[in-house]
């Protein structure tokens, strides 16, 4: 089975600065794990919580694309997908949307059950930014969603042409002077004990957005 590690920070060239070894002192390294059936992601961040997930491109499924977006996106994302006419690429942009929504709520720490897919939709702008909005409130639904936030940086990508990646760390530097700076993504292919090479900037990992 082949391993990922993945490096994000933000700006890319921060560097990184331990703190000294006090117990009511948060550390400052977070980490997420994700895996199918022959790859395991691991993503390393520092002094910002990190989300990750990945999926085979090709994924079976019992079920239609559509029925499981019904099941589990919001409606205006059902809508989207439902406007895909080749099954193929509906299937990819399912797979896309789905692995973006798992880091998120991962990254929030509560996960699927703590942050339904359907309470949140996710949209890719024109600008390549990818967007979150809370999905309208049912009228006899008790969670109120307010867990839910927009300071996060995604990056989406496709891994040696057969799965996609899906990271979500937090952008603390919203609001800044400077603005949203850009996220700094490195990936290392690894085999345990065998190989730990740099495959960022190559044609395994191709960057959506």
């Amino acid at each position: 089975m082949l391993c990922c590690r993945v490096h994000c920070c933000a700006p890319p060239s921060q560097d990184i600065l331990w703190r000294s070894d006090d117990s009511n002192m948060e550390w400052p390294l977070h980490f997420n794990i994700s895996h199918t059936s022959s790859l395991i992601a691991c993503g390393i961040a520092m002094d910002a919580p990190i989300g990750i997930d990945v999926e085979e491109k090709k994924r079976k499924t019992t079920k239609s694309i559509l029925s499981l977006a019904r099941r589990y996106f919001t409606p205006s994302e059902v809508d989207s997908l439902a406007k895909i006419a080749d099954s193929d690429a509906q299937q990819k942009e399912f797979i896309k949307l789905w692995t973006l929504k798992e880091a998120y709520v991962k990254a929030l720490g509560r996960g699927f059950s703590g942050a339904p897919f359907n309470r949140f939709s996710i949209q890719l702008k024109t600008n390549s930014r990818i967007q979150i909005t809370k999905a309208p409130k049912v009228c006899d639904d008790s969670d109120s969603g307010d867990y839910l936030s927009e300071n996060w940086r995604f990056a989406l990508t496709e891994l040696n042409s057969s799965y996609y990646m899906a990271v979500c760390i937090e952008d603390n530097s919203r609001g800044s002077e400077n603005g949203s700076v850009p996220l700094g993504l490195k990936v290392w292919k690894t085999v345990p004990f065998i190989e730990d090479t740099l495959v960022s900037g190559t044609d395994a990992v191709k960057l959506i957005t």
